[in-house]
């Protein structure tokens, strides 16, 4: 196991004029390891992730990640190619609605395909190959490599973007509510299906949810927002089953009591 974290977040800060984003913002990611971001709506955690995912600028302090070369790199510093370059290799995001992570008018194939060429891969065999592979490995037939993402439900769009970001072995993946909106049996189903690929795979995600559910299920670690500020942290299964925060209380107690 490596001795080094993946990513080095210090003092974050994100501001939109006078109103907070999120503030003071600090943490260590791990490889491997899943960090859940938690807290009702508004309380910030979108915000980090997308300010994570260099989407927004930050207002204030550093985000350092490991490279693959060794070399850490603040990202609010990085080029847009060198970004932009990031998010189609070592990163992926997956969106709650996966028509926001999808080409909806090109093939499932092509979906996945378009990552594999992005790192570089030019042999057409080799892409569909590797795009069929991928498909069965979410669940989605192999003869549905030629549809269009809009003939398919919304769970195998879901697991479509998935595939379509994970086939490049990304060290990193953003995951904002990945299961929202889905049916409770769909969801069980995607939850099972990426609680295996991330542990199979060995990624780091950070992953918001306003579901604690799914928190505790893909999670290791658990960071709780609330006006923008990380209010409690620690193992996931500590934090759910022994809160020592009142705002963390009330969160559990919320869902103990639907």
């Amino acid at each position: 196991m490596t001795s080094e974290p993946l990513l080095r977040v210090t003092g974050l800060e994100k501001m939109y004029g006078t109103r907070v984003g999120c503030r003071d913002v600090s943490f260590e990611l791990w490889p491997g390891e899943v960090l859940a971001v938690v807290g009702e709506s508004g309380s910030g955690k979108t915000t980090l992730l997308n300010t994570l995912s260099t989407r927004l600028a930050a207002t204030a302090g550093r985000a350092e990640y490991l490279m693959r070369d060794g070399v850490w790199r603040n990202l609010f510093d990085l080029s847009e190619a060198e970004r932009r370059l990031l998010m189609r290799t070592d990163w992926g995001f997956v969106h709650q609605n996966p028509a926001d992570g999808l080409r909806m008018t090109v093939s499932a194939g092509a979906n996945v395909g378009e990552r594999l060429m992005a790192v570089g891969e030019r042999h057409y065999g080799r892409i569909r190959s590797t795009a069929v592979d991928w498909l069965t490995r979410v669940e989605i037939a192999a003869d549905r490599v030629d549809d269009e993402p809009r003939r398919f439900s919304g769970g195998m769009r879901q697991r479509l973007q998935i595939a379509r970001n994970l086939v490049t072995h990304p060290r990193l993946v953003f995951m904002d509510e990945p299961t929202g909106g889905l049916d409770v049996s769909v969801q069980a189903r995607l939850l099972d299906l990426l609680r295996g690929l991330v542990s199979d795979l060995g990624i780091s995600v950070i992953l918001v949810t306003h579901d604690l559910a799914v928190a505790r299920l893909l999670s290791h670690r658990m960071m709780v927002m609330k006006d923008g500020l990380v209010v409690e942290t620690g193992l996931t299964d500590r934090v759910l089953d022994d809160p020592r925060e009142p705002y963390t209380q009330l969160l559990v107690s919320s869902i103990l009591m639907v």
